[in-house]
């Protein structure tokens, strides 16, 4: 068996597929009726939307398969997003790379495999829409461009998924996108015991900016405050704009203190910011900083809840820039 290689633009693909959100989601209707569709329409037993992971394959939609993910040595799907166009393999057992993989010399027993990359605006391979067949076959040229076809309207979905889930303004999530995020860095801090930190901002006077500058530059101060969080924060963190004037960030991995210093850093940020820019207004917010315990908050919708009320009680004490400890 050979393993996959690993694609050149490796970390801008992983980065990508982490922005998309698609990982470990429920399965949904504009993928699943892909999927039944292009079982129907080429006659095999499997078809799939696999995306590619660091070190698994995860099925996004699975159509004649029980499990949910395979490992990445042994997918298939991992040879096929090298190349941008459709990976064929008629015969496995014909195949130098797959004549002894453990999913054709076991379950699901796989003869044939022909997969179509996912690729995004970025010019990375997300994953491919699959087929799979338990007896060798082979696709004439029509059948590979109707393979394409469906692949190409897999990507539009996801395209059309990132648009649902991210804040056109700022290019953070919005609330849907940070809700979905934000619960599975939660679960994973749950799963491996690490500290998790929520913050919530809301903008003091932002009303204020639009009334008495116009809607494009209170527009510009949304923008400014989104990009200065987003920069401060890690890859892991969670970023995301919930609606008006009210942002949220998610610290995984980070105790109280370490939050604090990246409050800290917020901070200084913005000040910066204000005086070096001198718009006639500054930027200033309320925040509110809540951590993470499983037993209070059973969703993140729970420490939402928590984080906004303390954001509310620290607006009232102050319009001013406060680190919330």
């Amino acid at each position: 068996m050979k393993t996959p290689e690993i694609p050149a633009d490796e970390a801008k693909r992983i980065h990508a597929l982490r922005a998309y959100n698609l990982l470990d989601t429920p399965p949904e209707e504009r993928f699943d009726r892909l999927t039944r569709l292009a079982r129907r329409l080429f006659d095999v037993p499997i078809a799939l939307v696999s995306l590619v992971d660091v070190n698994r394959q995860w099925f996004k939609s699975c159509q004649g398969l029980a499990v949910t993910e395979t490992s990445r040595d042994v997918s298939f799907c991992a040879h096929a997003i090298l190349d941008n166009d459709i990976m064929l393999v008629p015969n496995t057992l014909s195949d130098e790379r797959f004549f002894d993989n453990p999913l054709v010399t076991g379950d699901p027993g796989i003869r044939f495999y022909a997969g179509c990359p996912l690729i995004v605006p970025n010019g990375s391979s997300l994953g491919t829409l699959c087929l799979i067949d338990i007896k060798p076959r082979n696709m004439g040229d029509d059948e590979r461009q109707l393979l394409r076809d469906l692949a190409k309207m897999a990507e539009q979905e996801i395209g059309a998924l990132q648009m649902a889930t991210m804040d056109e303004l700022t290019l953070v999530a919005n609330r849907r996108g940070f809700e979905a995020q934000a619960q599975q860095a939660l679960n994973a801090c749950q799963k491996l015991g690490m500290p998790a930190t929520m913050l919530f901002f809301d903008l003091n006077d932002f009303k204020g900016i639009n009334d008495r500058f116009g809607h494009a530059e209170g527009d510009r101060a949304l923008i400014v405050f989104a990009g200065i969080l987003s920069g401060l924060l890690r890859e892991t963190d969670v970023v995301g704009r919930l609606g008006g004037d009210e942002f949220v960030a998610l610290l995984t991995n980070a105790s109280h203190l370490e939050a604090a210093e990246i409050m800290q850093r917020l901070h200084e940020a913005v000040v910066g910011w204000n005086l070096h820019e001198q718009r006639g207004y500054d930027i200033k917010f309320s925040v509110g900083q809540i951590e993470y315990a499983g037993e209070k908050h059973p969703s993140v919708q729970a420490l939402l809840a928590d984080s906004d009320q303390a954001m509310y009680s620290h607006k009232q004490l102050s319009k001013n820039v406060v680190i919330n400890h």
